[in-house]
């Protein structure tokens, strides 16, 4: 029995043919319409799963290829983040015999497959997998790392990619002194299409490792937003997953996790860093003249189209280009524009791991830090009300319409 997926996104399509192969189904993928078409002749598949929404041709345009030009009864799955009803009920109209609105489980989706047309024959034993949570997007993560060879929760990042198709880890060795590239070889080993190895030479610092991670993983097309977080997993990656549930569902650009205690959270901190901290945030809020209460909590999400305005040019600061970041997006935008693409959201978990590159003596050369960005900045000028609002809303289209 032959399946073939048409899916723009490849995160998607490799759980989903792995899977479906494991059951015995002789499956192919294709990551446009076009290419889809083509298998759709050649393959001649007994079963088509297909996206709604792919740039330049979508999948209805699939639908209607088989339906109406090949005269062809072979079932039709849609597998979509698209909840349109009007949409979802054309789908039916031009003929499918299925719709699944992503977020779903591959283990839903393989039920399904079964219903459509069966299991092959050579099937005799069912297959008892661990579910896999098929997401609407995709997402990559920047895991700067420096000499984290015996700090590095290998396991912590396999399962979770294991578990969560649709993100793709970047890990960037900054010029490491020890094994921590041998490591991230290792790890990345059996799992190319989900992890990369960026690797720098030389020591660049925890700023210049995440703006060439970020911009490295801006390059791939099927990515949807992009963030980073730190490699002891002080925020762990559940904790990440509900930062990118907040942007996908808002008109955000960016979501910062925030280490605020409260009741309901596990929040720690050493008493004396919390202090610094404290004193760090009140000048932080200051340079901004916006009210966050964590700027430098290292995880963050975006959107890919803001990532060129935060990323692009080289940072001022080592440790506190956070600051940095939302400075750009205050320029580029304008303050109350930035407001309202800002957003802080409290973590549920955050641990101080031991083991930290950044000693108390660091946190006191932040304050003078604070004072350079305050200083370089201080002479950029915001672009006029007018033009802002235009390049903020053809943003928001474009974003709409991906």
């Amino acid at each position: 029995m032959k399946v073939l997926a048409i899916d723009d996104q490849k995160l998607v399509l490799i759980p989903l043919e792995l899977r479906l192969k494991e059951l015995g189904y002789d499956v192919k993928t294709a990551t446009s319409a076009l290419s889809g078409k083509v298998l759709i002749d050649s393959f001649q598949p007994d079963l088509v799963i297909v996206d709604i929404n792919m740039p330049t041709t979508s999948g209805l345009d699939i639908v209607n290829y088989i339906r109406e030009e090949k005269q062809s009864e072979t079932p039709i799955m849609i597998l979509s983040g698209n909840t349109d009803d009007k949409i979802i009920a054309k789908a039916f109209d031009l003929g499918v015999n299925d719709y699944m609105k992503k977020p779903l489980s591959l283990g839903e989706v393989c039920a399904r497959t079964k219903r459509l047309i069966g299991l092959p024959q050579q099937n005799k034993l069912a297959k008892n997998f661990q579910d896999v949570l098929i997401q609407k997007r995709c997402v990559g993560v920047v895991i700067p790392c420096y000499n984290e060879e015996e700090r590095l929760l290998s396991a912590a990042f396999t399962s979770f990619i294991k578990k969560n198709s649709g993100y793709h880890l970047c890990f960037v060795n900054d010029g490491s002194k020890d094994n921590t590239l041998q490591v991230l070889n290792e790890l990345r080993k059996g799992r190319e299409d989900f992890i990369t190895v960026y690797d720098c030479e030389q020591n660049g610092g925890k700023a210049e490792a995440v703006r060439l991670g970020m911009l490295h993983m801006a390059k791939k097309q099927d990515l949807d937003y992009i963030g980073f977080l730190d490699a002891d997993l002080s925020t762990d990656l559940s904790d990440f997953d509900d930062l990118v549930s907040t942007i996908e569902s808002s008109d955000y650009k960016i979501v910062s996790g925030s280490r605020i205690s409260r009741m309901g959270a596990n929040i720690t901190k050493e008493s004396a860093r919390k202090i610094i901290s404290l004193s760090v945030n009140y000048i932080i809020r200051k340079i901004l003249s916006m009210d966050f209460k964590d700027t430098q909590c290292g995880a963050k999400i975006f959107h890919k189209d803001v990532i060129e305005t935060s990323f692009n040019d080289k940072f001022v600061t080592q440790w506190i280009f956070d600051v940095e970041i939302f400075k750009r997006i205050t320029l580029k935008y304008g303050l109350e524009n930035a407001k309202k693409m800002l957003c802080e959201q409290p973590l549920k978990r955050w641990i101080h791991a031991d083991g930290s590159k950044l000693s108390m003596k660091d946190s006191f050369k932040i304050i003078g830090q604070l004072g350079q960005i305050a200083l370089h900045y201080r002479n950029k000028k915001t672009k006029p009300a007018k033009e802002i609002e235009i390049n903020l809303n053809d943003d928001m289209l474009l974003s709409k319409s991906a």
